[in-house]
């Protein structure tokens, strides 16, 4: 829905509705994540994708049906059969799409939620897909790091500032499982699909309940503001990361020399990678690109970087020769093996790189690679799914 957040938000705080259908579930290699979005506007028009060209007209027709009846459908497509034209998906995989009707009166939150985002407030929705008793499918609830705040009525404040639960997803047990798991998916960043029993038992089957994991853009922090820091804050940007350039000479640290990055800071990197650990603001997906290729930067950098309780990258630069150097001088500062297994260096993939523009690309892949588990190896040299 992130996507497609800033047009659904402009028909809805019109009071239009809106057909829109989600990706809550994928297998093998379906073109689009779980959370993909595509809307059937007032005006009938369509804007985002759930699958990439390929079951498109399906589910805007879909749209146009749930929009007029009310009533939310949770539709499988999948592999083609021999009619090209047939609603399938021509490259095996399969797509679980939820379609519903929006407006003010469905989803009344929307507002709040899209305020959340653009405040980078985490936030989660939840939504019931599938279940048994067609009454419970689209009932919602918004949750947050403190507070589950029904979707339904009968709300009441408390002094605490959360809320009582009122109708809720149907029961406390419900309410209590998904709360628990979309907080796991929350801090993720995941977007996913839970399936309990009926009245939210862990074991069993039957209810499936979507949710949205809105967290603030994960962190690439890239320290060294040199050329090649400005193509890998402008592909960081690009891949949706929270850039940060750092270096601790203020003639080059100028946010006019990174116009892609977010925030430029003039510190010493170590103490300022060691104060953002402090504040919180370091988790298991930010990503770190030590550019420097200086010892006095990079080993007191690399030393704070490497005993992270958790980060999802950690690259440098430099030559071969370089990154022996800096290998000997972290193990004279007792960076124990363990924690230089976590290095990447010297860092990216092996593309050919030459330009700024290109070692960026390379970065990006490396990153890219790690978070998914991906070889690196070219796709037409390997066999099996493409997606894992």
């Amino acid at each position: 829905m992130r996507e497609v957040l800033p047009q659904l938000l402009a028909w809805w705080e019109a009071g239009e509705t809106i057909g829109m259908g989600t990706v809550v579930a994928t297998f093998r290699s379906a073109p689009r994540p779980p959370g993909a979005s595509m809307l059937v506007g007032p005006d009938a028009s369509a804007v985002g994708s759930v699958s990439g060209g390929c079951v498109e007209g399906a589910v805007y027709d879909l749209a146009l049906e749930v929009t007029a009846s009310g009533t939310p459908t949770l539709q499988r497509y999948g592999v083609s059969d021999d009619d090209a034209f047939a609603v399938g998906l021509t490259c095996g995989g399969i797509l679980d799409v939820y379609v519903e009707r929006v407006s003010r009166e469905t989803f009344p939150e929307l507002g709040a939620i899209a305020a959340d985002i653009d405040a980078g407030r985490p936030v989660a929705v939840a939504t019931v897909v599938d279940h048994p008793d067609p009454a419970y499918v689209g009932r919602r609830v918004v949750i947050r790091p403190d507070a589950i705040v029904p979707a339904q009525k009968h709300q009441e404040k408390q002094e605490n500032g959360a809320f009582e639960q009122g109708v809720s997803l149907g029961s406390r047990r419900i309410d209590d499982a998904v709360r628990d798991d979309a907080l796991g998916l929350l801090a993720a960043g995941h977007n996913g699909t839970l399936s309990y029993g009926p009245d939210g038992e862990r074991r069993g089957e039957g209810m499936r309940v979507f949710v949205w994991a809105f967290a603030p853009a994960p962190r690439m922090l890239v320290f060294g503001a040199i050329d090649f820091a400005a193509a890998v804050a402008r592909v960081g940007g690009f891949l949706g990361y929270h850039v940060t350039v750092c270096d601790a000479r203020p003639v080059f640290a100028t946010t006019s020399r990174f116009p892609g990055a977010d925030e430029v800071v003039v510190e010493w990197p170590h103490r300022y990678l060691a104060a953002e650990l402090e504040a919180g603001r370091v988790d298991a997906r930010t990503v770190i690109a030590v550019l420097t290729h200086d010892p006095k930067f990079d080993v007191p950098l690399l030393e704070v970087a490497l005993r992270l309780p958790e980060v999802g990258y950690v690259g440098a630069m430099g030559s071969r020769r370089t990154h022996d150097d800096r290998m000997e001088r972290l193990r004279e500062a007792g960076v124990t093996e363990a924690e230089l297994a976590r290095l990447h260096s010297p860092i990216g993939l092996d593309l050919g790189a030459r330009t700024p523009e290109e070692t960026a690309i390379s970065i990006a892949a490396e990153i890219v690679a790690g978070r998914w588990g991906g070889s690196g190896e070219p796709l037409g040299a390997l066999s099996g799914r493409i997606h894992a």
